[in-house]
């Protein structure tokens, strides 16, 4: 039986996640805009961190556990879920500056949206706390913390800032407040701790469906990288030379060298 204090500990790992989203409003507080370019850069690194934490943390970790098929399968259902979500959620359009003022259906159909975006990140959380306290992990207060684990909060933490500053973009531009930029770019992200304890809970009471839990959140997070992250960033990057595509692939490049060697430590 787990203990309560171990899904306490893996929420409040996926709430910080969340609230790394808020801080990607903060340079808001200081500077009216940001150019495309810029943008298109924060997409890229983003989607480096993504990438990077996909293959080199949650796949690597899966082969540990599991057979190379088992991890395929898993990544095969990831993204057949994104794919089923968007199918059913994605034809609305969802205007930011409308949040307040939504009504009950409104209101589901925006949280179905973000859970779609943002909880295949808080079950790649919870799926690597696998391992709480068991031995091998490092001491993080009171508990045996799996090393896959500080890499996966720290690697979804940092991919949430750049994520955040996208979500402020456009509310900027329709006049919502600083403070209030802060707040929905947390909102964003609020279904990670709950997609983080619930990955966590399945894997520790079906530890044989570990490796497929591992590919789930690698292929669902891979598949929005290539189906929504680069394709807005392209198309943010239009009107850049090329495209803004050497920005894009620096940005790219900058993610996975930031977080290859953490992977390794």
């Amino acid at each position: 039986m787990v203990a309560l204090d171990a899904f306490a500990f893996v929420f409040v790992a996926g709430l910080i996640t969340a609230l790394a989203t808020g801080i990607g409003a903060l340079p808001f507080f200081f500077f009216d805009s940001i150019s495309d370019r810029g943008n298109v850069a924060l997409w890229g690194f983003a989607s480096g961190i993504m990438l990077a934490a996909s293959l080199f943390g949650l796949v690597d970790e899966g082969l540990a556990e599991g057979t190379p098929a088992e991890i395929g399968i898993g990544m095969l259902a990831g993204v057949v879920l994104v794919v089923l979500a968007h199918e059913v959620l994605m034809d609305a359009e969802i205007d930011p500056q409308e949040y307040e003022e939504a009504d009950f259906k409104k209101l589901v159909l925006i949280l179905g949206v973000l859970t779609v975006h943002s909880f295949p990140e808080g079950i790649a959380v919870g799926v690597s706390f696998a391992d709480l306290g068991l031995e091998g992990g490092t001491q993080l207060l009171g508990f045996t913390v799996p090393l896959l684990a500080v890499f996966m909060t720290l690697a979804i933490s940092i991919h949430n800032v750049p994520e955040g500053t996208a979500i402020s973009i456009p509310l900027r531009s329709m006049g919502v407040s600083k403070w209030k930029m802060v707040w929905w770019s947390v909102f964003s992200s609020l279904p990670q701790p709950v997609g983080a304890v619930i990955a966590f809970a399945f894997v520790r009471y079906a530890r044989e469906f570990l490796p497929y839990g591992f590919g789930f959140a690698a292929g669902a997070m891979i598949y929005l990288v290539v189906s929504e992250f680069i394709p807005e960033a392209l198309e943010t990057g239009a009107d850049l030379p090329r495209g803004g595509k050497p920005v894009l692939t620096g940005g790219i490049a900058l993610g996975v060298l930031l977080m290859v060697p953490l992977a390794y430590l």
